[in-house]
């Protein structure tokens, strides 16, 4: 029997795969459980059009997360910090006040996670940090620290 698995099984597949199953396993598990469902003709239509509207979407975050690098590799974020002597800041500039900076000052809301900084900046002048923004798309904002 064929069904359209609805949620990733153990053994048989990801979600979405069709396979071919037995009827026993089929009735009395899959379809039970709510894991697949049988693999009629308009079954199989409604996956290829879910399957295609995931791409669609896929192709439109892609293309927005390509026009938010641009808008970002362009920027850079002016932070304030107390210093001492040979230019250590006291206290380090963390991702969650790049985040804020770059939302109150350039109006670009960017999560802080997705800010791939290894340590937080613990010296003033300029550092380069990237954020990933999608999957395929880095982009880099360029943080400016100065003396308060």
């Amino acid at each position: 029997m064929k069904v359209i698995l609805l949620k990733d099984v153990k053994g048989q597949g990801k979600k979405g795969e069709v396979k071919e199953v037995s009827v026993g396993y089929a009735q009395n598990f899959l379809l039970k459980n709510k894991l697949a469902i049988e693999a009629t003709p308009a079954n199989l239509s409604q996956l290829d059009g879910q399957k295609k509207r995931a791409e669609k979407d896929a192709a439109q975050e892609l293309a927005e997360a390509k026009k938010l690098k641009e808008l970002i590799d362009e920027k850079t974020v002016e932070m304030k910090a107390k210093s001492g002597e040979g230019g250590r800041l006291f206290g380090s500039i963390t991702t969650k006040q790049i985040a804020d900076a770059l939302e109150k000052n350039h109006k670009i809301k960017v999560d802080r996670r997705k800010m791939e900084l290894p340590d937080a900046i613990r010296s003033l002048g300029y550092t380069n940090v990237p954020i990933k923004l999608h999957s395929e798309v880095t982009a880099t904002l360029k943080v400016h620290v100065t003396e308060e």
